[in-house]
């Protein structure tokens, strides 16, 4: 068969893993609390476990994708995220759902950093930042799509709905064997390659050397080290709020496996229309404004997570999770638009984003078991306001806002105007006075 352009593939991908994990991740925390009978800490683990796998292979996986091919590596990450949620809902058991979310946390690591790597190379730095943006709406609609295959499935076996997501995603990874081109990655001719252990080491090496020279990137993996300790509390124990505290509506005595399908669908629709005012954006807004749009759409993400934590009515809590969720899907092109116009050196552009991603799971690790017993011990509302605080941390924070701020030498190198700098120094400052 012949092969389809990568902007068309690109699009493809997004609707379709959407779709699939849609039918899985509708309905993974109803299945964890009533099939598995998971506790708080146990929801939270196999966050844990999936991230600790993220912590491990996202590097080099990363550097794989930078070495070999890009396709290849994002090929191989569908086909595995596709066998762990199969094995993920095979059997209601703890041990074997974190065996197969640890599958999958490998599995992404293979897609994660290559597929923006890829498009942006195939399309071009300055193109990239829209189809982002047109990729996530794509993605919303196949999402859409999957809702009600989910809860279908569901409302007859909770697994069943997990490990088809999984089948629907390997599939995918094979129809993009035949279909996915790569034009734009150019490897290390034969003769200034060394062995294949050197060559990774080589790419490795460039990539760490990229990011320390960028002190704008430094910032950044050290607000995704407490981002990932706050959104694991979230990502684990939302459903499990809606269940044991707020409670669902008592309409037509409708499954609680429906009403979680009905809230992703309003949140998806929510995004839909956000990430339209977004693609208008995108040819008019630089990397200051890039820069000022994640601070804001981060410091709103904070204030959901009170909100959803403190909420006493359905109203308010569905109100802080659809701003949670609509924060958080449009801070995603925003990022990846951001950071691909830094990466200057297209050899190693999976590789620094691997790098950036691994800060976040670097978090997830080390603060999700400890926001588990929280939630164990003290309440679910408990471990949600912890992670909500883990963004305030003013020592951290104050930290890595010195090493920036003021307009270092190697700021200058970076190419970044020095007044970003300054802007996400004092927003930082203004962040930790306001916590």
């Amino acid at each position: 068969m012949d092969r389809l352009s990568a902007r068309a593939l690109y699009y493809a991908s997004e609707f379709w893993i959407s779709f699939a994990f849609a039918v899985s991740f509708t309905v993974t925390g109803v299945y964890f609390v009533r099939e598995v009978g998971m506790n708080p800490l146990e929801l939270v683990l196999v966050g844990t476990v999936m991230e600790a796998s993220i912590l491990v292979f996202e590097v080099p996986t990363g550097v794989v994708a930078d070495t070999y091919s890009r396709r290849l590596s994002i090929i191989i990450g569908w086909i595995v995220l596709g066998v762990g949620l199969v094995v993920a809902g095979l059997v209601p058991s703890v041990a074997v759902v974190l065996l197969g979310y640890a599958i999958w946390g490998l599995g992404w690591t293979f897609q994660s950093g290559a597929l923006q790597a890829w498009i942006t190379d195939e399309v071009g730095v300055d193109r990239v930042g829209r189809i982002f943006a047109r990729g996530d709406q794509i993605g919303y609609l196949g999402a859409l799509v999957g809702i009600p295959l989910s809860v279908a499935v569901a409302t007859r076996d909770l697994g069943l709905a997990v490990s088809l997501g999984g089948l629907l995603t390997a599939g995918f990874g094979v129809f993009a064997l035949f279909a996915m081109p790569e034009t734009a990655f150019v490897r290390r001719p034969a003769a200034e390659r060394g062995n294949a252990w050197r060559e990774l080491r080589t790419t490795a090496g460039a990539g760490s050397r990229f990011v320390r020279a960028q002190p704008l990137l430094l910032l950044i993996l050290a607000i995704g080290l407490f981002a990932g300790a706050s959104t694991e509390s979230f990502d684990r124990l939302q459903e499990a709020q809606f269940i044991r505290n707020v409670g669902l509506p008592e309409l037509g005595g409708l499954d609680p496996v429906v009403w979680f399908g009905v809230f992703a669908a309003g949140s998806l629709l929510l995004g839909l229309l956000a990430t339209e005012v977004l693609v208008r954006r995108f040819e008019r807004v630089g990397q200051e404004g890039l820069a000022r749009l994640l601070f804001f759409l981060t410091v709103v993400q904070v204030c959901t997570v009170v909100v959803f934590a403190l909420a006493g009515s359905l109203i308010v809590a569905l109100a802080g999770m659809w701003c949670y969720r609509l924060t958080r899907s449009l801070i995603g092109p925003v990022y990846f638009t951001w950071l691909n116009q830094n990466i200057t050196d297209s050899s190693i552009r999976a590789t620094v984003t691997s790098i950036t991603n691994q800060s976040d799971a670097v978090g997830q690790v080390a603060g999700g078991p400890a926001l588990g017993a929280i939630g164990t011990v003290f309440g679910l509302r408990a471990a949600l306001l912890a992670g909500g605080r883990c963004w305030c941390r003013r020592s951290a924070c104050t930290d890595v806002r010195s090493g920036v701020a003021g307009g270092s030498p190697s700021c200058a190198s970076s190419g970044e105007p020095a007044g970003v700098h300054d802007r996400v120094g004092r927003a930082l400052a203004d962040l930790q006075s306001a916590g």
